[in-house]
């Protein structure tokens, strides 16, 4: 009787369409509730099945293209090999917080953005939530040196 139900099992499971199959020249197994979908395709030409794959593309919104997977520490060394060959001639400066010297940190700010004390402690303020841009298209050089100031007075800072 197991052997019975296993048979049953193997009979409605379909086969996978593999180059293996292929190679040995067996069929592939439909299952009854796609036959006549399969013969129609079956009876298209070359063109009219392209035709037909553009359109559940766009109908669907899929591709029908093999995706290309890249490794994360293949992506990672590629990204940083761009870094160092392409250096950046600007850079956005970003506070992302003040650090424990937060007066310090304000000063810093005020001279950075000439900004008053009131805006100077809102960015400040800020920035423990979310990181706040200070400078936008800074020169390389300059960027270097707004770092270090801030640094120096405790902040946690960010260069794009």
């Amino acid at each position: 009787m197991a052997e019975e139900e296993k048979k049953k099992e193997t009979a409605n499971t379909p086969k996978k369409d593999t180059a293996e199959n292929k190679e040995e020249g067996e069929e592939v197994e439909v299952p009854k509730k796609f036959e006549e979908l399969v013969k129609s395709i079956e009876n298209l030409s070359v063109l009219e099945l392209a035709e037909l794959v553009k359109i559940l593309e766009k109908k669907f919104g899929v591709s029908a293209a093999a995706p290309v997977a890249v490794a994360p520490a293949a992506r990672g060394a590629t990204e940083e090999a761009a870094e160092e060959s392409e250096e950046k001639n600007e850079y956005t400066v970003t506070l992302k917080g003040a650090g424990d010297n937060k007066i310090e940190v304000i000063k810093a700010v005020r001279t950075i953005t000439e900004k008053g004390l009131k805006e100077a402690k809102e960015l400040v303020d800020a920035s423990g939530e979310e990181p706040q841009v200070l400078k936008e298209g800074v020169p390389a050089e300059e960027a270097k040196e707004i770092e270090k100031t801030l640094k120096d007075a405790g902040a946690l800072v960010e260069l794009k």
